[in-house]
């Protein structure tokens, strides 16, 4: 049996189970809120957030502010990702739509290292990636290998299993643990904005080098300068 066959019995058996189907539910109510509430808010043209415009991500989302239309696309492509999410016939190409915007938010989170979404944004990537696999069935026939066996529909009503899926439920505990453990780890050895210049000098008194982590909290919140050019400036006193 190749991997996509295997595959494919995997994908039958997480389909037939009743806990699954109640899991992948809660992630599609989950996404579609955290997408209408963000598209909303940009329909409306409210600002996003209230970070000074200092902040690396507050000079991104000014400028986005300021894109007019631009920025109301952005909000109603987000909300129409999250109402055919909540739609079981139009899941699978919510999922699609959805799953570009939220990458690019998540790596956009990184680049600035905004604290406030680096820990959501990989969750919800992964939580968008399993959605997809979810309705495998439906896109397999687009792959370069032909599928194999599973001819027919699934899950039948009569097929189901109320079996509680310990050893899947128990990989996505790992992943999660895993995700939090990196995301934890990046924060404590990397310099980061933070929010505010009182928050950013927080993490100050646990550095190598205090003075340094101050010039970098002021060269951000302060003067506004980019990231890129305050962590070389960081790194240039930091040596010394």
């Amino acid at each position: 049996m190749n991997i996509l066959s295997s595959f494919e019995q995997f994908h039958g058996d997480i389909r037939r189970n009743k806990w699954m189907r109640f899991f992948t539910t809660f992630l599609r109510i989950a996404l579609a809120y955290a997408f209408l509430m963000a598209g909303l808010t940009k329909v409306i043209g409210e600002r996003f957030t209230s970070l000074s415009n200092n902040h690396p991500m507050g000079h991104y989302l000014e400028a986005l502010y300021h894109t007019g239309f631009y920025y109301t696309f952005i909000g109603v492509a987000q909300m129409l990702a999250g109402l055919l999410l909540l739609v079981p016939r139009t899941a699978l190409l919510g999922a699609i739509l959805y799953f570009p915007i939220i990458l690019n938010i998540c790596i956009l989170s990184y680049a600035v290292r905004f604290e406030g979404s680096v820990l959501t944004t990989p969750l919800m990537v992964l939580a968008n990636l399993y959605l997809i696999c979810w309705d495998f069935h439906r896109w397999k026939y687009v792959l370069p290998h032909r599928p194999t066996t599973i001819k027919a529909a699934f899950p039948e009503i009569y097929s189901q299993t109320n079996r509680f899926p310990l050893k899947f439920l128990t990989m996505i505990l790992v992943t999660l643990v895993i995700v939090v453990g990196l995301v934890f780890t990046m924060s404590q050895k990397a310099n980061m904005p933070r929010n505010s210049f009182p928050e950013c000098l927080t993490q100050c008194p646990d550095s190598s080098n205090p003075e340094a982590c101050k010039s970098f909290c002021e060269c951000i919140h302060e003067n506004g300068n980019s990231l890129e050019n305050c962590l070389e400036a960081y790194g240039s006193k930091f040596s010394k």
